[in-house]
Formats: C-alpha cells, sequence, structure tokens
C-alpha cells in the first residue's frame, strides 16, 4: 500500500493537468469557428476607459488589398512558416542585444500566427510564461486552424487606434467606408500603423507612417506577383 501512495497523490495533478490541456484545446477549436466575442486587451482597455469598437467581418467581407498589405508589413513568410519565422527571430534576438547596449529600442520578430495566438488568448506583456504560452498556442491554431482562419482572425481582432479593433471599425474609424472598400493606398497605411496604432493616424499621416505607407503598398506588388498570399486569397 505504501508504494501506492505516491500515484495517489499525483492524480489530482494529473486531472488538473488534463483539465487544462482539454480546456485550452477545446477553446482553440471553439474559435476555428466561432469569432472571439472579446479579447483580453480589449477588456483591459474598455476598463481604463477607452471604450470599444470591435465589429466582426469575414475575410470574404475584408479588401484583399489588406492581407497584401499586412503579409508585406507584418509577416512576409506567412504562407511559407509552420507558425515561427526563425530567422526573423535571430535578427530580432541581434538586434534587441545591441538596443539594450544602447538603451534603444526593442524590436519585435512575432510572425502574424504568433500576434495572432497573442491577442486572443492571452494578456499583454513579454513575461517569458506568456511567450511560452504564446508559442504552445502558436503551434494549436496552425493546426487545428490554418491560414485563411489566422488571417481572419487576426485582421478583425487587431488594434487599429485607442478603442478600436478589427479592420472593419479600423476602416470605419479612418477612413468612413467599409473594409471591403479599402483601396491600396488605404490598406497600406492602416498596415503601417500596426506596430504603433495607438501613437499613429492612418487618415492623415505625418511623414513617418506616409513614408512607411509607400514602402508597403511597394511591396504588395511583390506580394501579389509572387503569389505571397496565396494561402489566404481564393
Amino acid at each position: 500500500m505504501a508504494k501506492q501512495a505516491p500515484i495517489k497523490k499525483r492524480r489530482p495533478v494529473l486531472t488538473v493537468v488534463l483539465t487544462l490541456l482539454l480546456i485550452v484545446l477545446g477553446s482553440v477549436v471553439v474559435h476555428r469557428f466561432v469569432p472571439p466575442p472579446v479579447t483580453f486587451l480589449m477588456v483591459s482597455r474598455s476598463l481604463e476607459g477607452e471604450g470599444l469598437s470591435y465589429r466582426w467581418r469575414s475575410l470574404d467581407d475584408i479588401s484583399p488589398r489588406l492581407v497584401e498589405a499586412v503579409i508585406a508589413s507584418e509577416d512576409s513568410t506567412f504562407c511559407a512558416h509552420q507558425g515561427f519565422d526563425m530567422k526573423a527571430i535571430e535578427k530580432a534576438l541581434k538586434a534587441n542585444a545591441r538596443a539594450e547596449k544602447r538603451g534603444g529600442r526593442i524590436r519585435g520578430g512575432s510572425t502574424i500566427s504568433q500576434q495572432t495566438a497573442k491577442n486572443v488568448f492571452l494578456w499583454p506583456g513579454r513575461d517569458w510564461i506568456r511567450k511560452g504560452l504564446e508559442a504552445g498556442y502558436t503551434v494549436l491554431i496552425e493546426t487545428l486552424w490554418g491560414k485563411r482562419r489566422i488571417m481572419e482572425v487576426y485582421l478583425n481582432v487587431a488594434e487599429w487606434a485607442p478603442g478600436v479593433y478589427g479592420a472593419e471599425a479600423a476602416a470605419q474609424h479612418w477612413f468612413g467606408k467599409s473594409a471591403a472598400d479599402l483601396t491600396p493606398r488605404e490598406a497600406a497605411r492602416l498596415a503601417a500603423i500596426l506596430p504603433s496604432p495607438r501613437r499613429y493616424n492612418a487618415s492623415s499621416p505625418g511623414p513617418y507612417v506616409r513614408r512607411r505607407a509607400s514602402r508597403v503598398q511597394a511591396a504588395m506588388g511583390t506580394v501579389r506577383n509572387d503569389g505571397l498570399a496565396a494561402c489566404v486569397l481564393r
């Protein structure tokens, strides 16, 4: 009987672990078909008094130009990788090591898949626990969702201005039109402000956003001509 005691003690722990795994897996499966009602970021910003403009739209109701723009701006290898761009991560680590020495800005190397996993399932932050969970969720959504669903969710939950989430709300906020009607120039501007949507203006951009948007719009041609969005656009 003495030998069986440790096994009995471990059973509650195993039960808790298995329950958590089932909850995680279940939430990923559910959001393969059901739009996220809100995210942790939306809730935290709302509690700070910002308000909430969040309008879900099918990918078919979002301009293909915006898909091309965010791939050009955020993740040019989106259709080729399995959730992680190791070259981008390596570059970011080297750049961040130099930045820490000089007191410069920390650079991110996250793919669209990683950003989607973080935005939908996790809280804002850079701690190692969250990064570990982000990696796990990234593997799950790449496996269970596929690229088209990942892009659809990403475009619908991304923050594009204080209190403004998703392509539809962003298009209405910045340009007074539907996300389906965005021009290449407007799509490039929305992609250009994604790294700092609380700081920059897409409708009346300053010099930095104009320059960045011009580069994004030029890169959109490469995305289109080289089929870099083929896993998303039909």
